[in-house]
């Protein structure tokens, strides 16, 4: 089965982003303007209730999916939370994030786990998890990164409270308050002054968490004035996250330069996986952004997914200013795109794909390429102990997969715009075990002209696809056969 399913990913013919007329209608799910829905960030009931359904089936690829979920560690019952007033992300401080991040995965996937199999155990847990945190945590500090700390913390806070807020238990106004009072200031104060910084300072990822956590909370609290505030950045930001910022050159062959592409690999996973959560979040409430400038993001989201293949892909050189306002400055210049290394993967592509190809109808094969290769998706846990490794709540294998959107009026999809094969191998680049925003080091071709002196607090971190399709359903297949098995081998010792 393994044989048959590489030969299948083998086989995927390439193509850019297909747009325009002929697609397959498809609409948000709640009405743009009325009340939120609820549970309406990354997941609403419709998808919630369609995993459990296809579990309980034994359908494929969602068993993988499932099988990768309960055997992570942090998907048990058994999790105990260990919150803290503060916490600290950066340099020159106590660190304890790795806490909070821990227990938001583990609230995360336990209430995930509760959806699927309607194991109550699992959501009292997710409940427990989150009210010790929303009882005690006050501030987020630390260096720059505190920033990151905001915005990472918050949406994925924001996505696990959402899937228990209807638990007789679970204190929905504290949760409402600690988003409120403690993530949204910092993440809202970084999309207005940037911390005191050139608004360019910071690459795109930092903007995206900022977004992520913008979004979340107005959706979260039924708080629309917030809602749009994130929105209208997305669309018309002035820093380096907003849509035409991140994705600044389009080609003709309907792929789209992502700008951290200059920088490195992990940090452009990184801005497409944000992106990507930013527009589910905003779908589920019937916003599309997802389409926002002629499918944008889709062109951008191919680009990544070419090039982290191993394919060839353009890169027009980027100089960016950079320093504090009324101190120091200087400029950046990303002169060609970094060296990708295929193996490298984040659990990003299977919400992108499935939206794309499925609600969409439009012609993705890089996006299910990617997809087919990183199945069965993962979770916090599952990517390496760093904190980039738990920078996307995952499992997009069981969450997004979903069958294509059906409308007997609509014409058929149009075919993609061909583009050429991506290289079968691409010059490689171990990823690093450092922490930071994207849990790797720079790689790309970067000049800096000024850097901040010491002590200054402005980081540096921070169709095809049927046989895609088909490829991921048999390496998923099994993947979840073995994770099962694996399963069984450990109840036995």
């Amino acid at each position: 089965m393994l044989k048959a399913a590489g030969a299948a990913a083998g086989a995927v013919g390439t193509g850019a982003v297909g747009t325009g007329a002929g697609v397959a209608t498809a609409v948000p799910a709640a009405a743009a303007g009325g009340p939120f829905a609820h549970p309406g960030l990354l997941h609403t009931r419709t998808d919630l209730d369609r995993m459990a359904a296809k579990v309980k089936a034994g359908a494929r690829p969602y068993t993988a999916g499932f099988a990768k979920l309960t055997a992570n560690r942090h998907a048990q019952s058994g999790w105990r939370a260990n919150p803290q007033a503060t916490v600290y992300r950066g340099s020159g401080t106590p660190e304890n994030y790795r806490l909070l991040y821990n227990d938001i995965h583990a609230a995360y996937q336990n209430a995930l786990r509760y959806h699927v199999s309607g194991e109550e155990a699992h959501a009292d847990t997710a409940v427990a998890i989150l009210n010790a945190w929303s009882g005690k945590l006050t501030a987020l500090k630390g260096s720059a990164d505190r920033f990151l700390a905001a915005g990472l913390y918050g949406y994925q806070f924001a996505n696990a409270a959402e899937l228990v807020r209807d638990h007789g238990d679970f204190e929905l106004g504290r949760a409402r308050k600690l988003l409120l009072d403690v993530f949204h200031p910092l993440s809202d104060d970084f999309l207005t002054r940037h911390n005191n910084a050139v608004v360019t300072n910071y690459w795109p990822n930092w903007d995206l968490t900022a977004m992520a956590c913008v979004l979340a909370t107005g959706i979260f609290c039924d708080e629309r004035a917030i809602v749009d505030r994130a929105v209208e950045y997305f669309k018309h930001g002035d820093g380096m996250g907003s849509v035409r910022h991140a994705i600044p050159v389009v080609h003709e062959d309907g792929l789209a330069e992502w700008v951290e592409a200059g920088r490195d690999q992990g940090h452009a996973l990184l801005g497409v996986g944000l992106m990507g959560t930013v527009c589910e979040m905003a779908w589920n409430q019937g916003i599309d952004l997802y389409g926002y400038d002629d499918s944008r993001f889709l062109k951008g989201a191919q680009y990544v997914a070419k090039w982290s293949l191993g394919g060839d892909v353009p890169y027009t050189a980027n100089t960016r200013k950079k320093g504090a306002i009324g101190g120091w400055s200087g400029t950046e210049t990303a002169s060609d795109v970094a060296v990708a290394d295929p193996a490298m993967t984040r659990p990003i592509w299977a919400m992108i794909a499935n939206h794309y190809t499925k609600r969409r109808g439009l012609s993705a094969s890089y996006l299910t390429r990617a997809a087919a290769k990183a199945a069965p998706e993962g979770g916090g846990g599952d990517y390496g102990p760093n904190s980039g490794g738990y920078d996307q709540l995952g499992f997009g294998t069981l969450a997004y997969t979903r069958d294509r959107a059906a409308d007997p009026a609509a014409p058929a999809p149009s075919p993609a715009v061909g583009a050429p094969t991506p290289s079968p191998t691409g010059a490689a680049s171990a990823p690093s075990p450092s922490g930071g925003a994207g849990g790797v080091r720079p790689q790309g071709t970067v000049s800096a002209s000024a850097s901040p002196g010491a002590g200054r607090d402005l980081a540096s971190t921070g169709s095809e696809e049927v046989v895609g399709w088909a490829a991921a359903a048999g390496v998923t297949a099994v993947a979840g056969g073995l994770l099962l098995l694996r399963r069984r081998g450990d109840g036995a010792q």
